[in-house]
């Protein structure tokens, strides 16, 4: 099987603030380039933060509201320095959280879900900025056409991997959800069917109406 990675997914040309790009200037470059988020680099293009609308949002959070009708928010001693900020490196949230090139989409949105963020930038093995890669870029790959995500089901993995004929299972594939027909000699290969479905880029979930002709469980050193 042939599983995209970050390098398929990824953008290229990547939108980026130098690490003493003044506060007004990458307002101008995130709403020229309709992004909510760019990466902070230093001089030799690796990445040093991250610096969002939200990092941005606190300065104005922070000023006094002319109005008077809400209090000044209490911020920590790390919000307060990014309030007061002026320059990039000032105002981005680091380390930068960074993938690589070759990673598959579970290993970047584990890392996403770990840390919480929307995005990682790519950096390449001495650490230089490559591309970037969001939640919606993770996504695309669910935009795989059924026909495809059953052909993959039945080449790659049916036919060469297990080494089943056509005539015993079979998969239907509507809107990503995966429906799976036949029958197998062994009881024990039928998880690792489901298990191998599961794991084909747009497969959205995996239904086995699989039967079996031997229980091998029962005959295993381990059963009683």
């Amino acid at each position: 099987m042939q599983h995209r990675t970050v390098a398929d997914l990824m953008t290229r040309q990547v939108v980026r603030a130098r690490h003493d790009t003044p506060f007004k200037d990458i307002v101008k470059l995130l709403a020229d380039n309709d992004v909510t988020a760019v990466p902070v680099v230093d001089d030799l293009d690796r990445p040093m933060g991250v610096v969002s609308e939200a990092d941005l949002l606190r300065k104005c959070a922070d000023q006094a509201d002319p109005s008077g009708r809400t209090p000044i928010p209490h911020l920590e001693a790390w919000e307060r320095a990014k309030a007061e900020g002026a320059r990039a490196e000032e105002l981005m949230s680091a380390p930068a959280v960074c993938a690589r090139p070759d990673w598959t989409v579970v290993e970047a949105a584990r890392l996403m879900e770990v840390h919480n963020v929307k995005r990682l930038p790519v950096v390449d093995e001495t650490d230089t900025l490559r591309g970037i890669v969001s939640r919606g870029d993770l996504l695309r790959i669910f935009l795989r056409r059924d026909d495809a995500i059953r052909d993959e089901i039945t080449r790659d993995m049916l036919e060469r991997t297990l080494g089943l004929a056509l005539s015993e299972v079979t998969a239907e594939v509507r809107a990503g959800q995966v429906t799976l027909s036949g029958s197998v000699e062994y009881k024990s290969l039928i998880p690792i069917i489901e298990r191998l479905c599961q794991s084909v880029d747009g497969v959205v979930s995996v239904s086995a109406h699989i039967t079996y002709r031997t229980d091998d469980a029962r005959h295993s050193p381990t059963s009683t």
